[in-house]
């Protein structure tokens, strides 16, 4: 039973540090920068979860609807940005 107990608050204790870990949130969004090139903002907050180009313009989203950072990218270069819920 003790075993159990354990095994139960290492998991949570777990859980909750990887909650904790996202790099989505205010201090990293405000490290993004307009002219700031595309890998430097990956360095910031990683790889985005969705990304749609064309004729030159990248608009990427990190994030889901409720926790979000998105960013409009031309020739790889941050013009504008915008957060929700961080």
């Amino acid at each position: 039973m003790k075993n159990s107990i354990k095994m139960a608050m290492v998991g949570f204790l777990l859980f909750v540090s990887l909650v904790g870990c996202t790099k989505l949130n205010q201090d990293n969004y405000n490290k993004i920068k307009v002219g700031m090139d595309y890998p430097q903002v990956i360095q910031i907050i990683g790889k985005p979860d969705k990304c749609d180009a064309a004729l030159g313009t990248k608009g990427c989203i990190w994030g889901n609807d409720q926790k979000n950072i998105t960013i409009q990218f031309i020739a790889d270069k941050v013009v504008f940005s915008s957060m929700k819920g961080l």
